[in-house]
């Protein structure tokens, strides 16, 4: 079992920080802001009028729609919150890059 150096060491050279006080800045990010996206959720859904006994799949296909979006939104705002934009900027982009290499993938294969 890896002890918690040892985590803390990887997750330093992963996400290329040098302080411990940054990645405990970074994890609380990402706490806020899955808290405020579950609550924000609710929230526009009682907004947009859907109801609450929607098929299951229905209710996926408005959770990646509407939260995702938000998600990344509500991480750029608590980063810039607790002075981590930067790092939360960077981490945005390498998605994106990401998410266009997935779909250049697809669109290669078809």
């Amino acid at each position: 079992m890896a002890s918690k150096s040892d985590i803390i060491n990887k997750l330093k050279q992963r996400w290329g920080i040098t302080s411990t006080f940054q990645i405990i800045l970074i994890l609380i990010v990402f706490a806020c802001t899955g808290m405020s996206v579950l609550y924000v959720e609710g929230w526009a859904h009682h907004l947009l009028g859907i109801p609450p006994g929607l098929d299951w799949y229905v209710r996926v296909l408005l959770f990646v729609v509407l939260t995702l979006p938000l998600y990344n939104v509500l991480l750029l705002f608590y980063g810039f919150l607790f002075g981590q934009f930067r790092f939360f900027w960077n981490y945005e982009k390498q998605m994106l890059r990401k998410l266009r290499r997935i779909r250049l993938c697809r669109r290669t294969s078809e």
